[in-house]
This record gives structure tokens, C-alpha cells and sequence, in this order.
């Protein structure tokens, strides 16, 4: 069975992640096609004059249909039903009573008036006191009332309560005799209401009314003209922009959502592939690197989904700070690649944005100032004058959009401007963000390096402390690399951090080091493997105080690769030249490595070996010091140390040219002072 090829598998893994990423953001962004024009009350149309491409009707706004609602709830009746029975049972019960009782004191003529008015009064209605005062209480005057199936308006003050239908039965007879004769028969026990409040049917004539509200106010005609280039959206304006954009919404069917879905996925796919194509081009070490890879990728994919989200709720496009992106990748990775970065992330995103081309121009001029504002960040004040710079560049570019595009000073869009504003502020969490990304990804960043360069941190301190010639050594070593560094365009602030840690591992036996010692030496007494393991060990003691002192990973690398796989030669030697018959194992003296693997890593090997072997010269002349230059750093080509890493001959011919100035400069000759004679 044949094994994939490393190369072929960093391709799939690469095709993988940037697939996942299209599938995320193409994922993200809205499924249907919409109207998306950006209008607001009060403010000037931006766009050409809009024609209506088909009837359709308008809605009235929210306000109006409350009001409607409100009037037409206000009209509506309550429904109450006559509960005949009720009448019945009480006039049965009063006629059963007079003649058992009453028939010789009221008399036959005065009963007749009293049935007779029980009947009128329950025929009539009562109601009872709560529910004639909960009607009150809600201003209604007028019931329906619904009898034998047929419902009749009726006003509220004709009904009877049970007080005044008691009063209206005492009133039948105003003499003496026959007042008194009403009082004796207890008239207010055959009194009781016979509404009953029809719960159901009141609701349901409340729905059917608010249903019979119609929704719409006028209907606009085809090749009508809704509003003109430059018009003022007054309400009516908006009110008929808001309402075709729905209907235009409406008639979008599945097919098109589908279209939509096609056309996304094959855009993003057109953009993502270009950006792999030019890390392909001109950055293809980013690929094999897989923390960079993840975290262009983070970039490339967060915008676009943040932005698809803050449309679906109507959130302002404006205020999320696109600019952080060039930011973050000009400080982690380089400037170039943040600028195709932020193009490809602008682009991705304008497929979404209501009005792309201002988008894309106002983004693009933001970014694009980030970039060239922020060239090498070594404080943090530098991010405010990042802030300040693409705030002032928004405001710029938008107001120039301004000028050409609207007619007056009136029509321009002030809401805008505090959109920038609330940009720029949110671009100041660039920082801290930054400092997640160093400890999720493991970058190290220029503030970082800076912060490490500073001789109080602990580490440092205590190797000034206990192994002073070491990190004097160290300091001669960072100012060579730095120079070095700089000529030939790599990072001198990297490598003169990481030279001024790269011997750290010392600390724990700084005594077996040359430069520490003084008269004696404790290597004189020690066989030369075991000294040879002393000496090979600061390497693999550095790591450990990096890992407890938690130095970086860029860091770090100085202290695994400053000897690379070189041996400890003066105890290698003398050891072959003691024992000239064996065979000498030679993992006994070779450092554990690996051979440096970039630019910065390499130079600090020549310049550590240059520097060392510098303080062996007998007289310090132009001539000894070129010629230990030449050979200390051919040998090391010669030996293959910088076969991994991308450095020239050119690139090594400049590197030995820095070191011969410096160490000329450094070991210059002094002239003596003469002697006072007196």
C-alpha cells in the first residue's frame, strides 16, 4: 500500500481548510434575495429615481393601523343574551304567592299592574350592578342585545338594574293604601337580572372587526414613479418604499433562492481561491506554517459572518471595525499580505452590504491607511494613532463621496460619521485581541519583543547577576545580530531579543563557561565527554527555564538552534587527539539541535560563534578580525548549518561585511595618554 506523500497531504489539509471556510461564510450569509435599499425618513433618496415594476398595494404604518384598531375596538358592543327563563320563573313565582298570600291585600286590579309590569320590566332586561358598572368604567353607552336569535342595539341607560326595577314595581301605585300594600308583598324577592354577558361572541365580533381592517391604504400602478434621485423620504415616501420592498420580497420563489445560493457559493469560492492562489505564489511557507494558517483563515472567515449577523438584526454595518483585520495581520505576518487580506475580506463581505460600492471604497481606504500607519508596532500608543488615522480617513473619503454625489449640505448622512467615530473606538480593542492571538495561535508580537528586551525582567536580571560574562557575551552577540539583521531585511528586533535569551541555559552551571571564569577551571578535572555534556546541556537547560519563565515560541527557537548540530569542538578534539586508535562516538559531543530555520535563526548562530571566538585574537587588526570572519562563518556553510533556511550567499556576504565593521569598532585601538612631567 503506498504512503501519502508529506507534500500531497499539506496540500489536502491546506484544499480542507479553505473549503471549511467558504462552506462557513457562504453558510452565513442571508438565503434570500432581497431589496436591500438604504433609506431613511427624513433623509435624501441616494439612489436613481425608482419606477414601480408592478401594481402593488401600501401598507399603512404601524401608528395608523394601532389608531384604526384602537377606534374600531372603541365602536365595538358587547353582547348580552336575554335569559327568558329567568322572567318566567320570577313572574311565576310572584302570581304563586299572591295567591297564596297576598290576594286580599293587594287586590285582583293591582296584582294584574304588578305581573304586568315584571313582564314589561324582564322583557326590557336587567343587568347586574357589576357589570353595568364595568361598562360604565370603559365608556360603553350601548349594548347588543340578543333575543330569541335577533341581536338589537341597546342603550345601557334603558336597561334595568335590580334597584331600579324594585323602584319602577313601588311606582305602580302612589296612594297611601296601595304603597303600602306594594311594601307588605316583598316585590324585590321576584327581581333578579337576566343578562348574561355572551363572552364568545363579544370576542369573536372584536376579531372579525380588526380582521375587516384592511391593511393597505392606496395601490401604486405599474411605471408609477415612487421617488426621485435627491428626493427627501418624507412618511408617505417611506411608507411606499417599505411596502414594495416587502411585495418585492413576496414574489421571490424558491428557484431564486436557489440562484442566490449558487451565485454565493461560486463568488466566495473565486475569492477565497485567488487569496490561495497568491499565498501559493509568493507566501507558500504560510501554508506548511499551521498557526499562520489558522489565523488568516480566522480572519478571512470572522468579518464576513459578523457582518452577514449584524444585518439579519438590522445592526449598522459601519461600526465593526474592519480595519482590525490588516491590523492584526501586518503586526503577526507581513504588510502585504494584510492588505490582500483585508481586499479579499471587503470583497467577501460587499455581497451582502446594501450598497457595495461605497462599502468597498470607504473599506478599502481604511484599511489600506491602517496598514501604512502602523509599520512596525512597538507601543501601544500606537494603536490610538492607528484609531485616529482610520477615523479621519472614513471621515475623509466619505465626505468626497458626499460632495459628488448630493446636491446640497443638507442631504448628507450625519449618522455616518458617528458610525466612523464608534468604528475607530471599537478598532482600539486591537490590543487586547492582539494578545489573545499571541496565546492561541503563538505568535510573538513586536510589543512583546520589546517587553522581553527589558533587562529588569527576572530572567534577564539574574543572568547579569550570576553569570556576568554570559550575558555580556549575550549583549555583544544581540547588538551583532541586530546590525546584521537590519542590513539584510530581516527582523532585528527578533533577533535581538532572542540573542540577548539564546544562553540563558548557563545559569544552572555558569561556572564551566569561559567567559565566567577566573583563575580556575573546574573543566581541568573532569574527562572531556562529561565536560563536553556540561557544555551541551545549556541548550537543553535554556528550554527548560524558557518553558518556566514561559518565553515564547520564536524565542525559544534561538535556544534549540544557536548551535544547531555542531559539536563542542575543543573537548571533541582533544579528546580524538588523546585517543588517536578509537573510534569516537561522536552523539557524545554534537548539540542536540536543530540547524537554524530561518533568516533570524541563522544569523545569530554566525554572530555567536563570531563574537565568541573574538575575544580569542592576540592583537585585534583589521586583518585577524577579517579573517576569523571568514572563517568562522564559511565554515559553518561549509559544515551545512544553513541548509533549511531561505539565506543567500549575497545575504552571508553582507552578514560578514556588518560583523568585520562592528568588531572593528567595538576592538579599535586606543591611543596612550603621556605622562605628566614635573
Amino acid at each position: 500500500m503506498k504512503t501519502m506523500k508529506p507534500a500531497t497531504k499539506q496540500y489536502l489539509f491546506t484544499a480542507a481548510v479553505f473549503v471549511a471556510a467558504v462552506a462557513l461564510i457562504t453558510f452565513s450569509l442571508p438565503r434570500e434575495k432581497t431589496v436591500n435599499y438604504d433609506f431613511a425618513l427624513g433623509k435624501p433618496w441616494k439612489y436613481e429615481q425608482l419606477t414601480a415594476p408592478f401594481n402593488f398595494a401600501v401598507y399603512k404604518s404601524e401608528k395608523a393601523l394601532q389608531q384604526e384598531r384602537a377606534e374600531v375596538l372603541a365602536a365595538q358592543r358587547p353582547y348580552y343574551i336575554v335569559q327568558p327563563d329567568k322572567g318566567s320563573e320570577a313572574i311565576g313565582a310572584y302570581e304563586n304567592f299572591y295567591k297564596s298570600d297576598l290576594y286580599l291585600l293587594v287586590g285582583v286590579r293591582l296584582n294584574q299592574k304588578i305581573s304586568h309590569r315584571l313582564e314589561e320590566i324582564y322583557n326590557t332586561g336587567i343587568i347586574s350592578s357589576s357589570d353595568l358598572a364595568r361598562l360604565q368604567g370603559d365608556s360603553i353607552t350601548t349594548i347588543m342585545l340578543v333575543k330569541n336569535n335577533m341581536a338589537t342595539p341597546v342603550a345601557i341607560d334603558q336597561l334595568y338594574t335590580v334597584q331600579k326595577a324594585y323602584e319602577s314595581l313601588m311606582a305602580i301605585d302612589t296612594t297611601l293604601w296601595g304603597r303600602h300594600a306594594l311594601q307588605s308583598s316583598n316585590l324585590n324577592d321576584f327581581v333578579q337580572p337576566n343578562l348574561r354577558y355572551d363572552q364568545l361572541k363579544s370576542e369573536t365580533s372584536r376579531k372579525e372587526a380588526l380582521e375587516a381592517i384592511s391593511l393597505t391604504s392606496r395601490v401604486i400602478q405599474k411605471d408609477q414613479k415612487i421617488v426621485g434621485a435627491g428626493d427627501m423620504i418624507d412618511e408617505d415616501n417611506f411608507l411606499v418604499l417599505q411596502s414594495f420592498q416587502q411585495e418585492q420580497n413576496k414574489r421571490i420563489d424558491e428557484r431564486g433562492i436557489q440562484m442566490t445560493l449558487i451565485g454565493q457559493i461560486l463568488l466566495v469560492t473565486l475569492l477565497i481561491g485567488a487569496y490561495v492562489v497568491y499565498l501559493f505564489n509568493y507566501r507558500r511557507s504560510y501554508l506548511a506554517e499551521r498557526n499562520k494558517l489558522f489565523f488568516l483563515v480566522t480572519q478571512l472567515t470572522i468579518f464576513p459572518v459578523l457582518a452577514a449577523w449584524m444585518l439579519s438584526r438590522g445592526s449598522g454595518l459601519m461600526i465593526i471595525p474592519f480595519a482590525m483585520a490588516p491590523v492584526m495581520v501586518n503586526v503577526f505576518v507581513d504588510s502585504r499580505t494584510a492588505y490582500i487580506t483585508h481586499t479579499i475580506i471587503v470583497l467577501v463581505t460587499s455581497l451582502v452590504v446594501p450598497d457595495p460600492f461605497v462599502f468597498v471604497l470607504l473599506q478599502l481606504a481604511a484599511g489600506i491607511a491602517a496598514i501604512y500607519s502602523l509599520t512596525e508596532l512597538t507601543e501601544r500608543s500606537q494603536i490610538f494613532r492607528v484609531s485616529v488615522v482610520v477615523i479621519l480617513c472614513y471621515c475623509l473619503v466619505f465626505f468626497g463621496y458626499e460632495l459628488i454625489t448630493k446636491s446640497s449640505f443638507a442631504m448628507f448622512d450625519k449618522r455616518m460619521y458617528i458610525n466612523f467615530i464608534i468604528n475607530g473606538l471599537l478598532l482600539l480593542f486591537t490590543y487586547p485581541l492582539m494578545l489573545l492571538y499571541e496565546k492561541l495561535f503563538r505568535f510573538t508580537s513586536d510589543v512583546t519583543l520589546m517587553e522581553l528586551s527589558n533587562f529588569n525582567i527576572k530572567l534577564l536580571r539574574q543572568l547579569s547577576e550570576n553569570a556576568p560574562g554570559t550575558f555580556q557575551h549575550s549583549m555583544q552577540v544581540s547588538n551583532l545580530a541586530a546590525a546584521a539583521a537590519q542590513k539584510v531585511g530581516a527582523s532585528s528586533l527578533l533577533v535581538r531579543t532572542g540573542a540577548m535569551y539564546h544562553d540563558i541555559g548557563k545559569l544552572e552551571n555558569p561556572i564551566f563557561f569561559t567567559e565566567n571564569q577566573g583563575n580556575t577551571n573546574p573543566h581541568a578535572c573532569l574527562p572531556y565527554e562529561q565536560s563536553a555534556r556540561i557544555i551541551i546541556n545549556h541548550v537543553t537547560d535554556g528550554l527548560k527555564l524558557a518553558d518556566k519563565h514561559h518565553l515564547p515560541e520564536a524565542i525559544r527557537g534561538f535556544i534549540r538552534t544557536h548551535h544547531g548540530l555542531s559539536k563542542a569542538k575543543y573537548f571533541y578534539i582533544s579528546y580524538k587527539n588523546e585517543h588517536p586508535d578509537e573510534e569516537v562516538d561522536e552523539s557524545l559531543f554534537t548539540y542536540p539541535g536543530p540547524e537554524p530555520y530561518s533568516m533570524e535563526t541563522a544569523i545569530l548562530m554566525m554572530a555567536d560563534a563570531v563574537e565568541a571566538a573574538s575575544r580569542s585574537l592576540a592583537e585585534y587588526t583589521e586583518e585577524n578580525i577579517s579573517n576569523l570572519v571568514d572563517r568562522i562563518v564559511d565554515g559553518q556553510v561549509a559544515e551545512g548549518h544553513f541548509n533549511n533556511c531561505s539565506i543567500t550567499f549575497k545575504d552571508i556576504t553582507d552578514i560578514k561585511a556588518v560583523f568585520k565593521e562592528k568588531l572593528r569598532t567595538i576592538h579599535h585601538t586606543r591611543i596612550s595618554y603621556p605622562k605628566l612631567k614635573g
